[in-house]
């Protein structure tokens, strides 16, 4: 467990940086003419791209391997902490409204680290043969 928590420290940290962000009350922040229509879920799609990619480098470095169904695997439960968000913000802290839009760029953030970490891997994997 303690080789878990010392390759998964950003992943953890990064976690509950996103958990925070997205479960604190924000006003009438989104109507500032500070930021455009959709950053929001431009925020939510770099969230979770950081946070597959923070979580996949953790496990490349514990295992000393690559493995594409585990990175399949963190998608996933990328996925499902994104889809507990929204469900948080929809039942449990009523200042915030889930939003199934917001899921959605959660899933493309998480869809485009996956991509961009197997043509990494692929590609450096070619390089060296």
């Amino acid at each position: 467990m303690t080789t878990f928590l010392k390759y998964q420290r950003l992943t953890i940290l990064w976690a509950l940086f996103v958990l925070i962000m997205c479960l604190m009350p924000m006003g009438n922040i989104g109507e500032s003419s500070l930021f455009f229509p959709g950053f929001d879920k431009l925020v939510h799609c770099g969230f979770f791209f950081v946070f597959v990619v923070f979580a996949e480098n953790g496990l490349i470095r514990q295992n000393k391997n690559f493995v594409y169904t585990r990175v399949l695997i963190t998608a996933v439960i990328a996925i499902i902490f994104g889809g507990a968000i929204e469900l948080l913000q929809q039942y449990v802290f009523i200042w915030r409204d889930g939003d199934w839009a917001d899921l959605f760029a959660d899933t493309v953030g998480v869809g485009m680290a996956t991509f961009s970490i197997m043509v990494t891997y692929t590609a450096i994997n070619h390089g060296k043969s």
